[in-house]
């Protein structure tokens, strides 16, 4: 039997925690024997997450007697980890516990070092901020989560589910994990990654001198636009239009404007029953082929896939 030290930290997200409670608690084996023993283990007798108060099983001297360690993320991934708890991290690291966070927890994972020089996954809408602060850690926001080997990271929210049943995978095989998988009335593997939930070039994007081009091109995605037409419409030169874009956004102005088309795409794709064609033509693409290629390559599935995920069972 494994140990699961599922790791209640101060302000911790409630939703993270109990996943892995739920998930590594529930399994058994063939013989009804269970898989794994969980411990939450925090340093105070009682934490909070969100409006809840949770009475820790043990300190955390716990942790480094874990064969896995779960460390949940916490509603501010900005607040700095009590020394104790990064200490404890370390040393379960060193003696050979597997480490695991959800969602934002990767944030309490860099700052231990535990993911330096490697790869590692957050909640997509934290993954800027991590590869910011942690610039020696490779971050994937496409990827539901990334197995490390020892220490491994998930998305957000239903990601680090997905993260617990491929470690029940990992320990029993799959014919454990299609158990706790259909007890949890989950898919033991969901088609595409993390990318088919980002929200791309969204038009609240804060930039020094660009807005009032981003501006238009949010209006104008659905035209054939060369990168002089944006030129034109930010009165400036191709060479300053490139730059400016390249320092404020990351991205080169097409590579902006595909990310636009493919965000308008994927509305109408939610909300109308527009054929995949119709809704290359009204989103700019040039063609039916090069949508769905640059569709599946971006988002991870392709568009009839993505229709099936987010379009309620009324309206598909």
């Amino acid at each position: 039997m494994h140990t699961v030290v599922v790791l209640a930290l101060e302000d911790g997200i409630a939703f993270d925690l109990a996943t892995p409670i739920e998930v590594f608690g529930r399994v058994r084996l063939p013989d009804g024997r269970p898989g794994y023993r969980v411990v939450v283990a925090g340093e105070n007798p009682v934490t909070t997450a969100g409006p809840i108060r949770i009475a820790t099983d043990a300190g955390l001297e716990a942790v480094e007697r874990a064969d896995l360690v779960v460390v949940p993320g916490r509603n501010d991934h900005r607040r700095s980890t009590a020394p104790a708890v990064l200490d404890a991290l370390r040393r379960a690291a060193e003696r050979g516990s597997r480490i695991a966070s959800i969602c934002v927890g990767a944030f309490t994972l860099a700052e231990a070092g535990l993911l330096e020089g490697r790869a590692a996954t957050t909640h997509w809408l934290a993954a800027e901020t991590l590869a910011r602060r942690h610039p020696n850690v490779k971050v994937d926001p496409d990827v539901l989560y990334v197995d490390g080997g020892d220490v491994l990271t998930s998305a957000g929210a239903a990601a680090g589910l997905d993260l617990c049943l491929h470690l029940v995978q990992r320990d029993y095989g799959v014919a454990v994990a299609a158990d706790a998988a259909r007890l949890a009335v989950a898919p033991l593997q969901r088609t595409g990654g993390q990318a088919q939930y980002i929200l791309r070039n969204r038009p609240s994007y804060q930039t020094a001198t660009l807005e009032r081009v981003l501006a238009w091109i949010e209006e104008h995605a659905h035209r054939s636009l060369s990168l002089a037409d944006i030129a034109a419409a930010a009165g400036v030169s191709v060479r300053t239009l490139t730059r400016r874009f390249a320092a404020e956004t990351g991205q080169s102005p097409i590579q902006w404007l595909g990310g636009v088309r493919l965000r308008h795409a994927q509305e109408l794709l939610e909300t109308t029953d527009h054929t995949v064609e119709r809704i290359a033509a009204q989103t700019g693409f040039p063609s039916l082929s090069n949508f769905r290629a640059q569709f599946a390559q971006t988002v991870g599935v392709t568009p009839g896939a993505y229709r099936r995920s987010f379009r309620s069972s009324r309206d598909a």
